[in-house]
C-alpha cells in the first residue's frame, strides 16, 4: 500500500483525497480498502504502435478491478519515431524515454500509487516505461501491445523499412502507392527486430512483462485476454511487494545482455540496458557488452539479420523459446515475476531448432548480436550489428568524407558525391551535439538503395533504427560536442573498422590530432531552449546510456 499507509485514504486526513477520486466515479469502499493501481497508457491515434492500446488498457483495468484492486489510467507521451524520418525532429525521439520516465513518476508519485501496469509498444516509450519502473521502484509491470502483421507486395512479404528502400530506388509515385497499401496491414510494432520488438522481448528478461506475453500479435485475441491477466497478476505483486529492485539485479541485465546478442536486437537496446542500470544503481558497461559479444553468437534470424519476423519468432516460442536455447549461458537462479526462479521456468519450457531460431552449438553466424568497437576514433566505445553487415564490409578501410547532419550526407549520396571506398563520418549528431542522439535513416537507406551499403561505410556519435543495415558503426564516445576524435577528423583521413575484431581507429598520428585539437572550437548549442537545452545539459554520455541521469549511479 502507500508509503504513508492506510491512513492515507483514510480517517479524517484522506477526507479531501476521497472527496476528489468519488468525483471522478470511485466507490468509497473501493478508495479505501483497495490498492491504488496507476495505468498510464501510452495510446495515441497517429501510429500503429499505440492506436490499439485503448482495448488493451480496458482489459488491464478489468483484471485488475477483479483481482480486487482499483485501476486508475492516465496517458503518457507517445509519439512514432518514423513520422520525423528525415527531418530534424527525429531528435526528440530518445529524450522521449526520459519524458515518458518523468511522466510516470510524477502522476505516481503525486497519486500515491501502490503499483503501476504500464501499456507500452514502441522504440523508446517502451524503455521509458521501463526507467520508470526502476525509479520509483513499486510494483510494476508493462503490458505491451504486440508486434503488426507483415504486408504482401506482389506475392512478396514486405515490412515498413522496405518503403523506403523502394523510394530511393527509384520506383514511380504508383507503385510507392501500391506498396503504402499494402506494407503496414494491422496496429503493432513494426514486425522486424527494430527496437520496438527488442524492447518488446527484453521485458520478460527485465522481468516487467509477463513470460510468454511480449510478442503475442497485436490482431491475436490471446493479446487481450493476456492483458486481463497481467491486471490481475499487477494486484497480486503489490500485495506481495514485489518490486523491481527485487526483480532486477546485475545478473538479470545481464540475461538481457546474452540475449540481446542472441537475438541481433537493436543497437540502441545497449542504451536502454545501461541507463536501467544507472537507474538502480548496478554497475553494468560497455565491458559487460564486450564480454559476452566474444561468447554468444546470432541463434535467430528475424530481420535485419534474417528473412523472418517477430510473429514467426512468436510462433517459434518467442522470448521463452530464445531462453531455453541460451540456457547454458543464463544465470538461472535470478527471480522472475511469476515467483520462480529462469531455471525453474524455463524447465517447462521446450524449444526446437530450425532456420528461425537456432541452438548455441549451431548459429545462424559465427558473429554476436552486436559488437562493441573501441580505438583512437572511440576509446570509450562505439557499437555495429554484425549481423546487418554484408560480409565484403566486416573488415574496411577508405577515405573519410564528414557532414555534420544526416541531411547533409544523403545529398551527397543522391548527387554521387559518395563513392565505393568511402567512409561517410556523421558528427554533431550525438546525445548533447544533436541534442538527442538522432536516428539516423536518410542517408542509411540511400546507400541501401543505391547498393553502397556494399562499399560504403558510416561512422557516427548518432544511433541508427533496428531497422537498419549496413556498415553502420554508431554511439561513438566521447561524441564530437564533447571534443571526441571524431570531431577532428577531416576529408580524406582514412578509417578503419574491424566488426571481427572490435576496432574503429582513424589513421591520424596523435601529433596531428593534438595540432587540430588546438584549433578545434567547440560549438553552441543546437537548440536554446526547451526539452532538447535541458536534455543536452543533463545527459550521460552514449557510452552510460545517454539519459537524463545527472546524479551519481549509487544515488539513493
Amino acid at each position: 500500500m502507500s508509503k504513508y499507509g492506510p491512513e492515507f485514504w483514510n480517517g479524517e486526513s484522506g477526507a479531501h483525497r476521497r472527496v476528489m477520486m468519488k468525483a471522478a466515479g470511485y466507490g468509497d469502499l473501493d478508495i479505501r480498502t483497495k490498492p491504488h493501481i496507476g495505468v498510464p497508457n501510452s495510446f495515441q491515434e497517429g501510429s500503429p504502435g499505440t492506436a490499439h492500446l485503448r482495448q488493451i488498457a480496458e482489459a488491464v483495468k478489468q483484471g485488475i478491478w477483479a483481482a480486487g484492486g482499483i485501476p486508475v489510467e492516465f496517458g503518457i507521451p507517445a509519439t512514432c519515431g518514423n513520422i520525423p524520418n528525415g527531418v530534424e525532429e527525429m531528435k526528440y525521439e530518445q529524450v522521449l524515454r526520459d519524458i515518458v520516465c518523468m511522466s510516470v513518476e510524477a502522476v505516481s508519485k503525486v497519486h500515491q500509487f501502490d503499483g503501476i501496469c504500464m501499456i507500452a509498444s514502441c522504440d523508446n516509450i517502451i524503455a521509458g516505461c521501463y526507467q520508470a519502473a526502476a525509479r520509483l521502484d513499486i510494483p510494476a509491470m508493462v503490458v505491451t501491445g504486440g508486434c503488426m502483421s507483415a504486408g504482401n507486395y506482389c506475392g512478396q512479404q514486405v515490412v515498413e523499412a522496405d518503403v523506403d528502400v523502394a523510394r530511393f530506388s527509384g520506383k514511380s509515385n504508383e507503385e510507392l502507392m501500391e506498396l503504402e497499401e499494402c506494407v503496414c496491414p494491422t496496429c503493432g510494432a513494426c514486425p522486424s527486430m527494430g527496437t520496438a520488438n527488442t524492447m518488446q522481448l527484453m521485458g520478460e528478461i527485465f522481468n516487467l512483462v509477463l513470460p510468454g506475453t511480449s510478442c503475442i500479435p497485436a490482431v491475436d485475441s490471446l493479446k487481450i485476454r493476456k492483458a486481463r491477466e497481467a491486471g490481475m497478476h499487477m494486484v497480486e505483486m503489490v500485495k506481495q511487494n514485489m518490486r523491481p529492485s527485487q526483480l532486477i539485479t546485475r545478473e538479470t541485465l545481464l540475461n538481457a545482455i546474452i540475449f540481446d546478442m542472441a537475438i541481433a536486437g537493436s543497437t540502441n537496446a545497449l542504451l536502454h540496458i545501461l541507463a536501467m542500470g544507472y537507474e538502480l544503481g548496478i554497475d553494468i558497461s560497455m565491458e559487460d557488452f564486450e564480454k559476452y559479444a566474444k561468447e554468444i553468437r546470432c541463434i535467430v534470424g528475424v530481420i535485419p539479420s534474417g528473412p523472418y519476423t517477430i510473429n514467426d519468432l512468436y510462433h517459434a516460442g518467442g522470448a521463452l523459446a530464445v531462453m531455453k536455447m541460451l540456457e547454458s549461458k543464463l544465470f538461472l537462479d535470478v527471480p522472475t515475476m511469476t515467483g520462480t526462479t529462469w531455471g525453474e521456468l524455463l524447465k517447462h519450457v521446450h524449444a526446437k531448432s530450425s532456420d528461425l531460431l537456432r541452438s548455441l552449438d549451431n548459429p545462424l553466424y559465427d558473429l554476436p548480436g552486436l559488437q562493441i568497437l573501441r580505438g583512437n576514433l572511440a576509446p570509450n566505445g562505439a557499437i555495429i550489428r554484425p549481423t546487418g553487415v554484408p560480409e565484403e564490409m566486416r573488415v574496411f578501410r577508405g577515405k573519410a568524407k564528414c557532414f555534420d547532419n544526416d541531411t547533409k550526407a544523403y545529398n551527397a549520396i543522391v548527387a554521387g558525391e559518395i563513392v565505393p571506398g568511402d567512409v561517410i563520418v556523421m558528427r554533431y549528431e550525438g546525445c548533447k551535439g544533436a541534442p538527442g542522439m538522432k536516428e539516423l535513416m536518410l542517408s542509411n537507406d540511400a546507400l541501401v538503395a543505391r547498393g553502397l551499403h556494399k562499399s560504403v561505410g558510416l561512422v557516427t556519435d548518432a544511433r541508427f533504427s533496428g531497422f537498419s543495415h549496413g556498415a553502420l558503426v554508431g554511439h561513438v564516445s566521447p561524441e564530437a560536442y564533447d571534443g571526441g576524435v571524431i570531431a577532428l577528423v577531416e576529408d580524406g583521413d582514412y578509417v578503419t573498422v574491424d566488426t571481427i575484431k572490435g576496432v574503429v581507429n582513424l589513421e591520424v598520428s596523435d601529433e596531428e590530432l593534438a595540432a587540430r585539437r588546438e584549433k578545434w572550437v567547440c560549438p553552441p548549442l543546437k537548440e536554446q531552449k526547451g526539452c532538447l537545452n535541458i536534455f543536452a545539459r543533463t545527459c550521460r554520455p552514449a557510452h552510460e546510456g545517454g539519459a537524463m541521469q545527472p546524479w551519481d549511479r549509487d544515488a539513493k
